[in-house]
């Protein structure tokens, strides 16, 4: 088989969905694929009896469906609106290659695992570009053949209005899936967080919601934990209390001072990243309220 057809055959559009659970949910999706022929080649449920709503992914074959996505979106809909008004929902194309611009300061370990995974083609994603509020890493993204755009960030907070301003800007110029914080150290503004919604993600260097803010490992030491963690969250005008992703702990002891804990950190924070940024990407997240639903 040609790499080609390989590819068409490996081609998914992918329905994630929220509602209030109701019966007949499953039947009706099920049933609407099964009108034109589409196959069903991965499913999730999730019944969450708390809230009362219901979730689900389901990945359908594309060269079953005899129609494109546009249609397919059109004709589900109508679906969404029987299901009820509050119904969320959305459809991607696997084929279509998914863009993100990442944020950074200093920090160069997230920077880098997610530069070498887009580079081996294993991030479903293009890195557009990064914006960096220090001119440190530079080097090693234009290394990987993407562009780095330096922005000065003022020490004042109160004067840093016209810096976020352009990394609005900078980031707006390639419509990304995803705002990816790889270690940006900088609080967005709410404006920023309201624009972003859904696609600002962070990696924060503790298993939250324990030690949130700066400085989580010098606060970890202090109390003595045995566990240290990341957590990969989407941004909210809250600090490190988005929607959670993914998280990750490691095992420390009384012998790890500081730097041993930032060292081991560093490890865990570019797998929980990696994750969270591949699960977003593939439509694996869905969001209700300050929880998520994650397919994985």
């Amino acid at each position: 088989m040609s790499s080609a057809l390989s590819a068409l055959d490996d081609r998914r559009f992918v329905l994630s969905l929220g509602c209030p659970d109701r019966p007949g949910i499953i039947a009706r999706i099920t049933s609407f694929i099964a009108e034109f022929g589409g196959s069903i080649v991965e499913a999730g449920y999730h019944s969450d009896v708390d809230s009362g709503w219901f979730f689900t992914r389901q990945a359908i074959k594309s060269s079953t469906v005899p129609f494109g996505l546009t249609e397919l979106r059109e004709r589900f809909a109508g679906v969404a609106a029987e299901l009820g008004p509050e119904t969320e929902w959305q459809l991607l194309d696997s084929g279509e290659r998914r863009r993100a611009v990442l944020l950074v300061s200093k920090d160069g370990h997230c920077l880098h695992d997610l530069l070498g995974r887009a580079a081996s083609g294993e991030l479903p994603a293009t890195i557009e570009a990064v914006i960096g509020n220090h001119p440190d890493l530079a080097g090693m993204t234009e290394a990987h053949g993407v562009k780095f755009h330096y922005v000065r960030f003022p020490k004042d907070p109160a004067e840093r209005g016209p810096a976020f301003d352009e990394v609005r800007a900078l980031v707006d110029a390639h419509d990304p899936h995803a705002v990816v914080l790889a270690r940006f150290m900088q609080v967005l503004p709410p404006q920023l967080t309201e624009h972003w919604s859904g696609r600002a993600i962070n990696i924060h260097h503790s298993f939250l919601p324990s030690f949130v803010g700066a400085r989580p490992y010098h606060q970890a030491f202090a109390r003595g934990v045995k566990l240290i963690g990341a957590t990969c969250h989407y941004v909210t005008a809250e600090l490190d209390a988005g929607p959670i992703i993914e998280q990750d702990v490691i095992r420390i002891d009384h012998a790890d001072e500081v730097r041993d804990m930032v060292r081991q950190g560093r490890d865990i924070e570019r797998v929980v990243l990696a994750r969270g940024l591949r699960w977003h990407l593939e439509g694996r997240v869905v969001v209700h309220g300050r929880r998520t639903v994650v397919f994985n």
